[in-house]
C-alpha cells in the first residue's frame, strides 16, 4: 500500500491518495486506487487519512506493507503511539489528531503491517501515483 496526503495551504483544502497493489510473488495480481479530500484540513490529517482509509478498505486481515513519505505517520504509529495509549491518548501540550491516531491504531491492529518510509518526490513511481491521487482528492475543494 502506497499512501500520500496533500494540502493547499496548511490548513486549507486537502486530499489523500492510496495505491493498493496485490502481488503474487513479483507478479501484480490486482491494483486499486482510492482518493478523497476535505475543504479545510492539514497535511498531517490527510497523510493519516490515506493510511486509515487504506487499512480500513481491506475487508480481510492481511500481511501488508504500508509505504508513506510521511515520517509523522510512520514514527507516530511505530514509536509514539505506545506512549499515547499508555497515557490515555494524551500528551503534554495536547495530542493533535488524537481521533485519527486512534482510528489508525484500530485499523492497523486488524492486520500484520510493516511500515516503510520513502523520500517524497524522489522518483518512486508508486509514491508519485499516490501523490497524484491525493491531488485529485483535493481538486474539488480548491477555489
Amino acid at each position: 500500500i502506497w499512501t500520500d496526503g496533500a494540502c493547499s495551504g496548511n490548513p486549507g483544502p486537502g486530499g489523500w491518495g492510496v495505491l493498493l497493489i496485490a502481488r503474487e510473488g513479483e507478479r501484480v495480481r490486482k491494483e486499486r486506487e482510492l482518493s478523497g479530500g476535505e475543504p479545510e484540513t492539514t497535511n498531517n490529517r490527510m497523510e493519516l487519512m490515506a493510511a486509515i482509509t487504506a487499512l480500513e478498505t481491506l475487508s480481510d486481515a492481511a500481511r501488508i506493507t504500508v509505504v508513506t513519505d510521511s515520517a509523522y505517520v510512520k514514527d507516530g504509529i511505530t514509536k509514539w503511539v505506545h506512549g499515547w495509549k499508555r497515557n490515555g491518548w494524551k500528551k503534554k501540550g495536547g495530542l493533535k489528531n488524537a481521533e485519527l491516531w486512534q482510528r489508525l491504531d484500530a485499523a492497523r491492529d486488524r492486520h500484520d503491517v510493516t511500515w516503510e518510509w520513502v523520500k517524497g518526490h524522489a522518483g518512486h513511481p508508486e509514491n508519485e501515483r499516490a501523490d497524484e491521487l491525493a491531488r485529485q482528492g483535493m481538486a474539488p475543494f480548491k477555489g
